[in-house]
């Protein structure tokens, strides 16, 4: 069997009686990068923690490139970089320093690509961290992240603090990594980000996949969105299977689409339609799909998971 980046069987997490994560079953292949989107307290850091072995499972496992993660978090370790959302880090430290410490923790570095990430980000790494903005300290763990070009990226909310710009900068390192063949594992809340980087996508709703999948596998979980110009009067769509929210503007009406839309479409055909627009489902309107009802995830345990 070809070792998988990662590899999860029954993961399942609880503390007490709640259940943060439960029975995730995850193969994420080499190379891939994928997206892990979840509301606050859905389990998403609950996931990485396991992965790198920082929390016991109640019940299941975890690999990374075939090493358990509890029993080989060493070597696994040495095969990935984790980036939190926020990192505690020495205060008297420069950035330089830091990133040279963190550097010989990780054990390899790629030097020049290190200094080209420093230009990239904008940092000034001869500033004490102390005296570095939010977003200052988040480029700096992305840096001292993406510096040693591992094998496997652990994101978790990576771009916290960073702005537009840093923000754009973030995403073309994440394809140069992809271009090098690393496995990219991003949990994230910033649905344009996981939509323009990833691979796969997979939800998480109260600790439980609920559904995994490439933008184009996902579009089922919403509406396609239609809006026809028509030269004489509107037809009546309201009874048109699968459609449905159906506005009228003059001569301009415009509806959803769930499942096939052969059957709007031979309407439209036989009513003059002079112009035809349609657009399908922002993965924002996919995420909503799963939590429009307005359920925002476990917060049993809001002190272990964001």
């Amino acid at each position: 069997m070809t070792k998988a980046a990662i590899r999860t069987e029954g993961l399942t997490k609880r503390y007490g009686s709640a259940a943060v994560l439960n029975d995730l079953n995850l193969e994420v292949p080499v190379g891939e990068v994928l997206g892990y989107l979840g509301p606050n307290g859905a389990g998403k850091t609950t996931t990485i923690r396991l992965l790198l072995g920082l929390i016991h499972p109640s019940a299941g496992s975890s690999t990374i490139f075939g090493l358990d993660s509890q029993r080989q978090a060493v070597e696994a370790h040495r095969r990935l970089a984790y980036v939190p959302g926020e990192a505690n880090l020495w205060p008297s430290l420069t950035g330089a320093e830091t990133l040279h410490l963190l550097g010989q923790v990780q054990g390899q570095v790629d030097v020049p690509y290190r200094d080209e990430l420093i230009e990239r980000f904008d940092l000034d790494p001869n500033k004490k961290v102390r005296a570095y903005s939010k977003g200052n300290r988040q480029k700096l763990i992305l840096i001292a992240g993406l510096m040693s070009r591992p094998d496997l990226l652990l994101l978790d909310e990576p771009t916290s603090g960073l702005d537009p710009l840093m923000e754009q900068a973030f995403r073309h390192s994440v394809f140069e990594a992809k271009e090098r063949g690393q496995t990219v594992f991003l949990s994230s809340h910033i649905l344009s980000e996981v939509e323009a980087l990833c691979d796969r996508v997979g939800i998480l709703r109260n600790g439980v996949l609920v559904d995994m999948g490439t933008l184009a596998e996902m579009r089922h979980l919403s509406s396609l969105s239609i809006e026809a110009t028509f030269d004489g009067s509107v037809p009546d769509l309201a009874r048109v299977p699968g459609v449905s929210a159906v506005t009228v503007d003059g001569r301009v009406v415009r509806c959803q689409v769930l499942g096939a839309v052969e059957p709007l479409l031979k309407v439209l055909a036989n009513s003059g339609v002079h112009e035809l627009l349609s657009r399908e489902p922002s993965l924002e309107e996919l995420f909503l799909a799963h939590y429009g009802s307005g359920d925002h995830g476990s917060e049993a345990v809001p002190t272990r998971d964001d």
